[in-house]
């Protein structure tokens, strides 16, 4: 009989991409993976550490495990995992724990499975992890996860990822073509670009600091890779995002209108305290600069709340500043204090009660600016990937410029691109549509 494995994921597209790697190593020792719902030998958990919440989720999802099956081996990895080993070495029912660079060298440590009486912990000093582990993720998915970079230099003020990964450092480009083929030759069609800091791409090939490539060479080899429908870049910083590669996005076949640029704050003296490399006038220029090349792209922004120090008049002026950019949505972050960051230790800090009152006005405006985004795309001709999940009645899927909508539930058209006409926005808020063809079963 094989030994059964099941993942969980916390967190971001790179550590979905770091679990797929992982998984398939199992399945190569002759393990069987299953959904972590289902009774499993072992079970292993990819934690996160960005946000206090991920901290929390980790014990709720052990005791899932526990529950469907109590003598299971629980193995905890991932960057939560690095950064307080100990912690989760000491939450009862785990087995083991691996950092940042032992995660990839998993089914090494493991034996038959026995159940440890104290959690066991192999971790590496961070400055140990200089080395790269290409990953992608596949599955159960339209679209796959490319991992192209590592690791981050930058020392923002409220940021533990250098600590829980590393130096920035990246992959052969030989080896992103031939994992990008690889995806390509199992019918995905759409690959998003991910790392901690893709820009950065480049930086650190083995452990050196030459930059042997730059972001725009990356991308344009990516564009001629054969077979390839939609790539797709994932957060890029706007200090790192050059027009080079805007116009070169403009011009490509392959790559899409969509760019997510995390700003952070709207405030320069804010921006400033948390050592961003760039000023609000940068942020302007490069959403201005997508928009004259494609007026159709859509524009994602990462914003912090209640960042120490963070007066009203900071959040409103992060509030206009926003509410003024031509973008299509946010993602909206609370601040939570994390331990070992220059942040968690400056004055000023903002009442949890006021950080939720700002991200709830910053959620909303959000939305206003998705259903703008959404209501201008109408009546324009776009191509749809769909997804492969009937949800009650209806399929699912995105255009290339990230605006979701919904049409009658037809598994034909699962993982297929079409090209139609964007008529209403529904009372869900996504968008239905017109075929301009006859769907092709492929």
């Amino acid at each position: 009989m094989k030994k059964k494995v099941a993942f969980y994921t916390l967190g971001c597209k790179l550590n979905f991409s770091e679990t797929s790697t992982i998984a398939r190593g199992f399945q190569e020792e002759g393990f069987q993976r299953v959904d972590f719902s289902e009774k499993a030998d072992m079970y292993v958990i990819n934690t996160c550490s960005v946000t206090e919440n991920a901290d929390k989720r980790f014990k709720t999802i052990v005791k899932q495990a526990q529950k469907v099956n109590p003598q299971a081996f629980i193995a905890a990895i991932g960057c939560y995992a690095q950064l307080k080993p100990e912690e989760l070495a000491a939450v009862d029912g785990v087995d083991l724990v691996l950092g940042a660079t032992e995660k990839f060298k998993i089914t090494d440590y493991i034996n038959d499975l026995t159940k440890n009486d104290f959690g066991e912990v192999h971790s590496c000093e961070i400055e140990d992890a200089d080395f790269y582990v290409g990953s992608y993720a596949i599955g159960d998915r339209t679209r796959a996860f490319l991992k192209v970079q590592d690791g981050c230099d930058y020392k923002c003020t409220y940021c533990t990822i250098p600590l829980a990964r590393g130096i920035s450092r990246s992959d052969t480009l030989d080896n992103v073509l031939k994992n990008a083929a690889e995806i390509s030759a199992q019918g995905i069609k759409e690959i998003v670009l991910t790392g901690v800091n893709i820009g950065d791409y480049g930086k650190g090939e083995f452990g050196n600091k030459k930059h042997e490539h730059t972001f725009l060479d990356l991308v344009r080899a990516l564009d001629k890779v054969e077979g390839i429908h939609r790539l797709r870049i994932s957060s890029i910083e706007p200090n790192l995002l050059k027009n080079e590669t805007i116009n070169f996005v403009a011009e490509s076949r392959s790559f899409v209108p969509h760019f997510h640029i995390p700003l952070q704050s709207g405030s320069d003296a804010i921006l400033k305290k948390m050592r961003r490399r760039y000023m609000s006038k940068l942020y302007v220029d490069r959403v201005r600069q997508i928009k004259e090349v494609m007026p159709h792209a859509c524009i994602g922004v990462d914003v912090i709340v209640g960042f120490p120090g963070e007066t009203d008049e900071h959040f409103l002026e992060t509030y206009h500043f926003l509410n003024e950019l031509d973008i299509s949505y946010l993602h909206v972050f609370t601040y939570s204090e994390r331990e070992n960051t220059p942040a968690s230790t400056m004055e000023g800090a903002v009442p949890k009660n006021i950080r939720h009152k700002r991200s709830k006005m910053l959620r909303g405006l959000s939305a206003k600016k998705r259903r703008a985004f959404y209501e201008s795309q109408l009546n324009s001709t776009r191509t749809v990937l769909f997804e492969g999940e009937n949800k009650e009645g209806y399929i699912h899927g995105f255009t290339e410029n990230y605006v979701k909508v919904m049409a009658p539930w037809d598994p034909g058209l699962v993982n297929t691109l079409h090209r139609v006409k964007l008529t209403e926005i529904d009372e869900t808020g996504l968008v239905r549509l017109e075929f301009l063809e006859t769907p092709v079963r492929a």
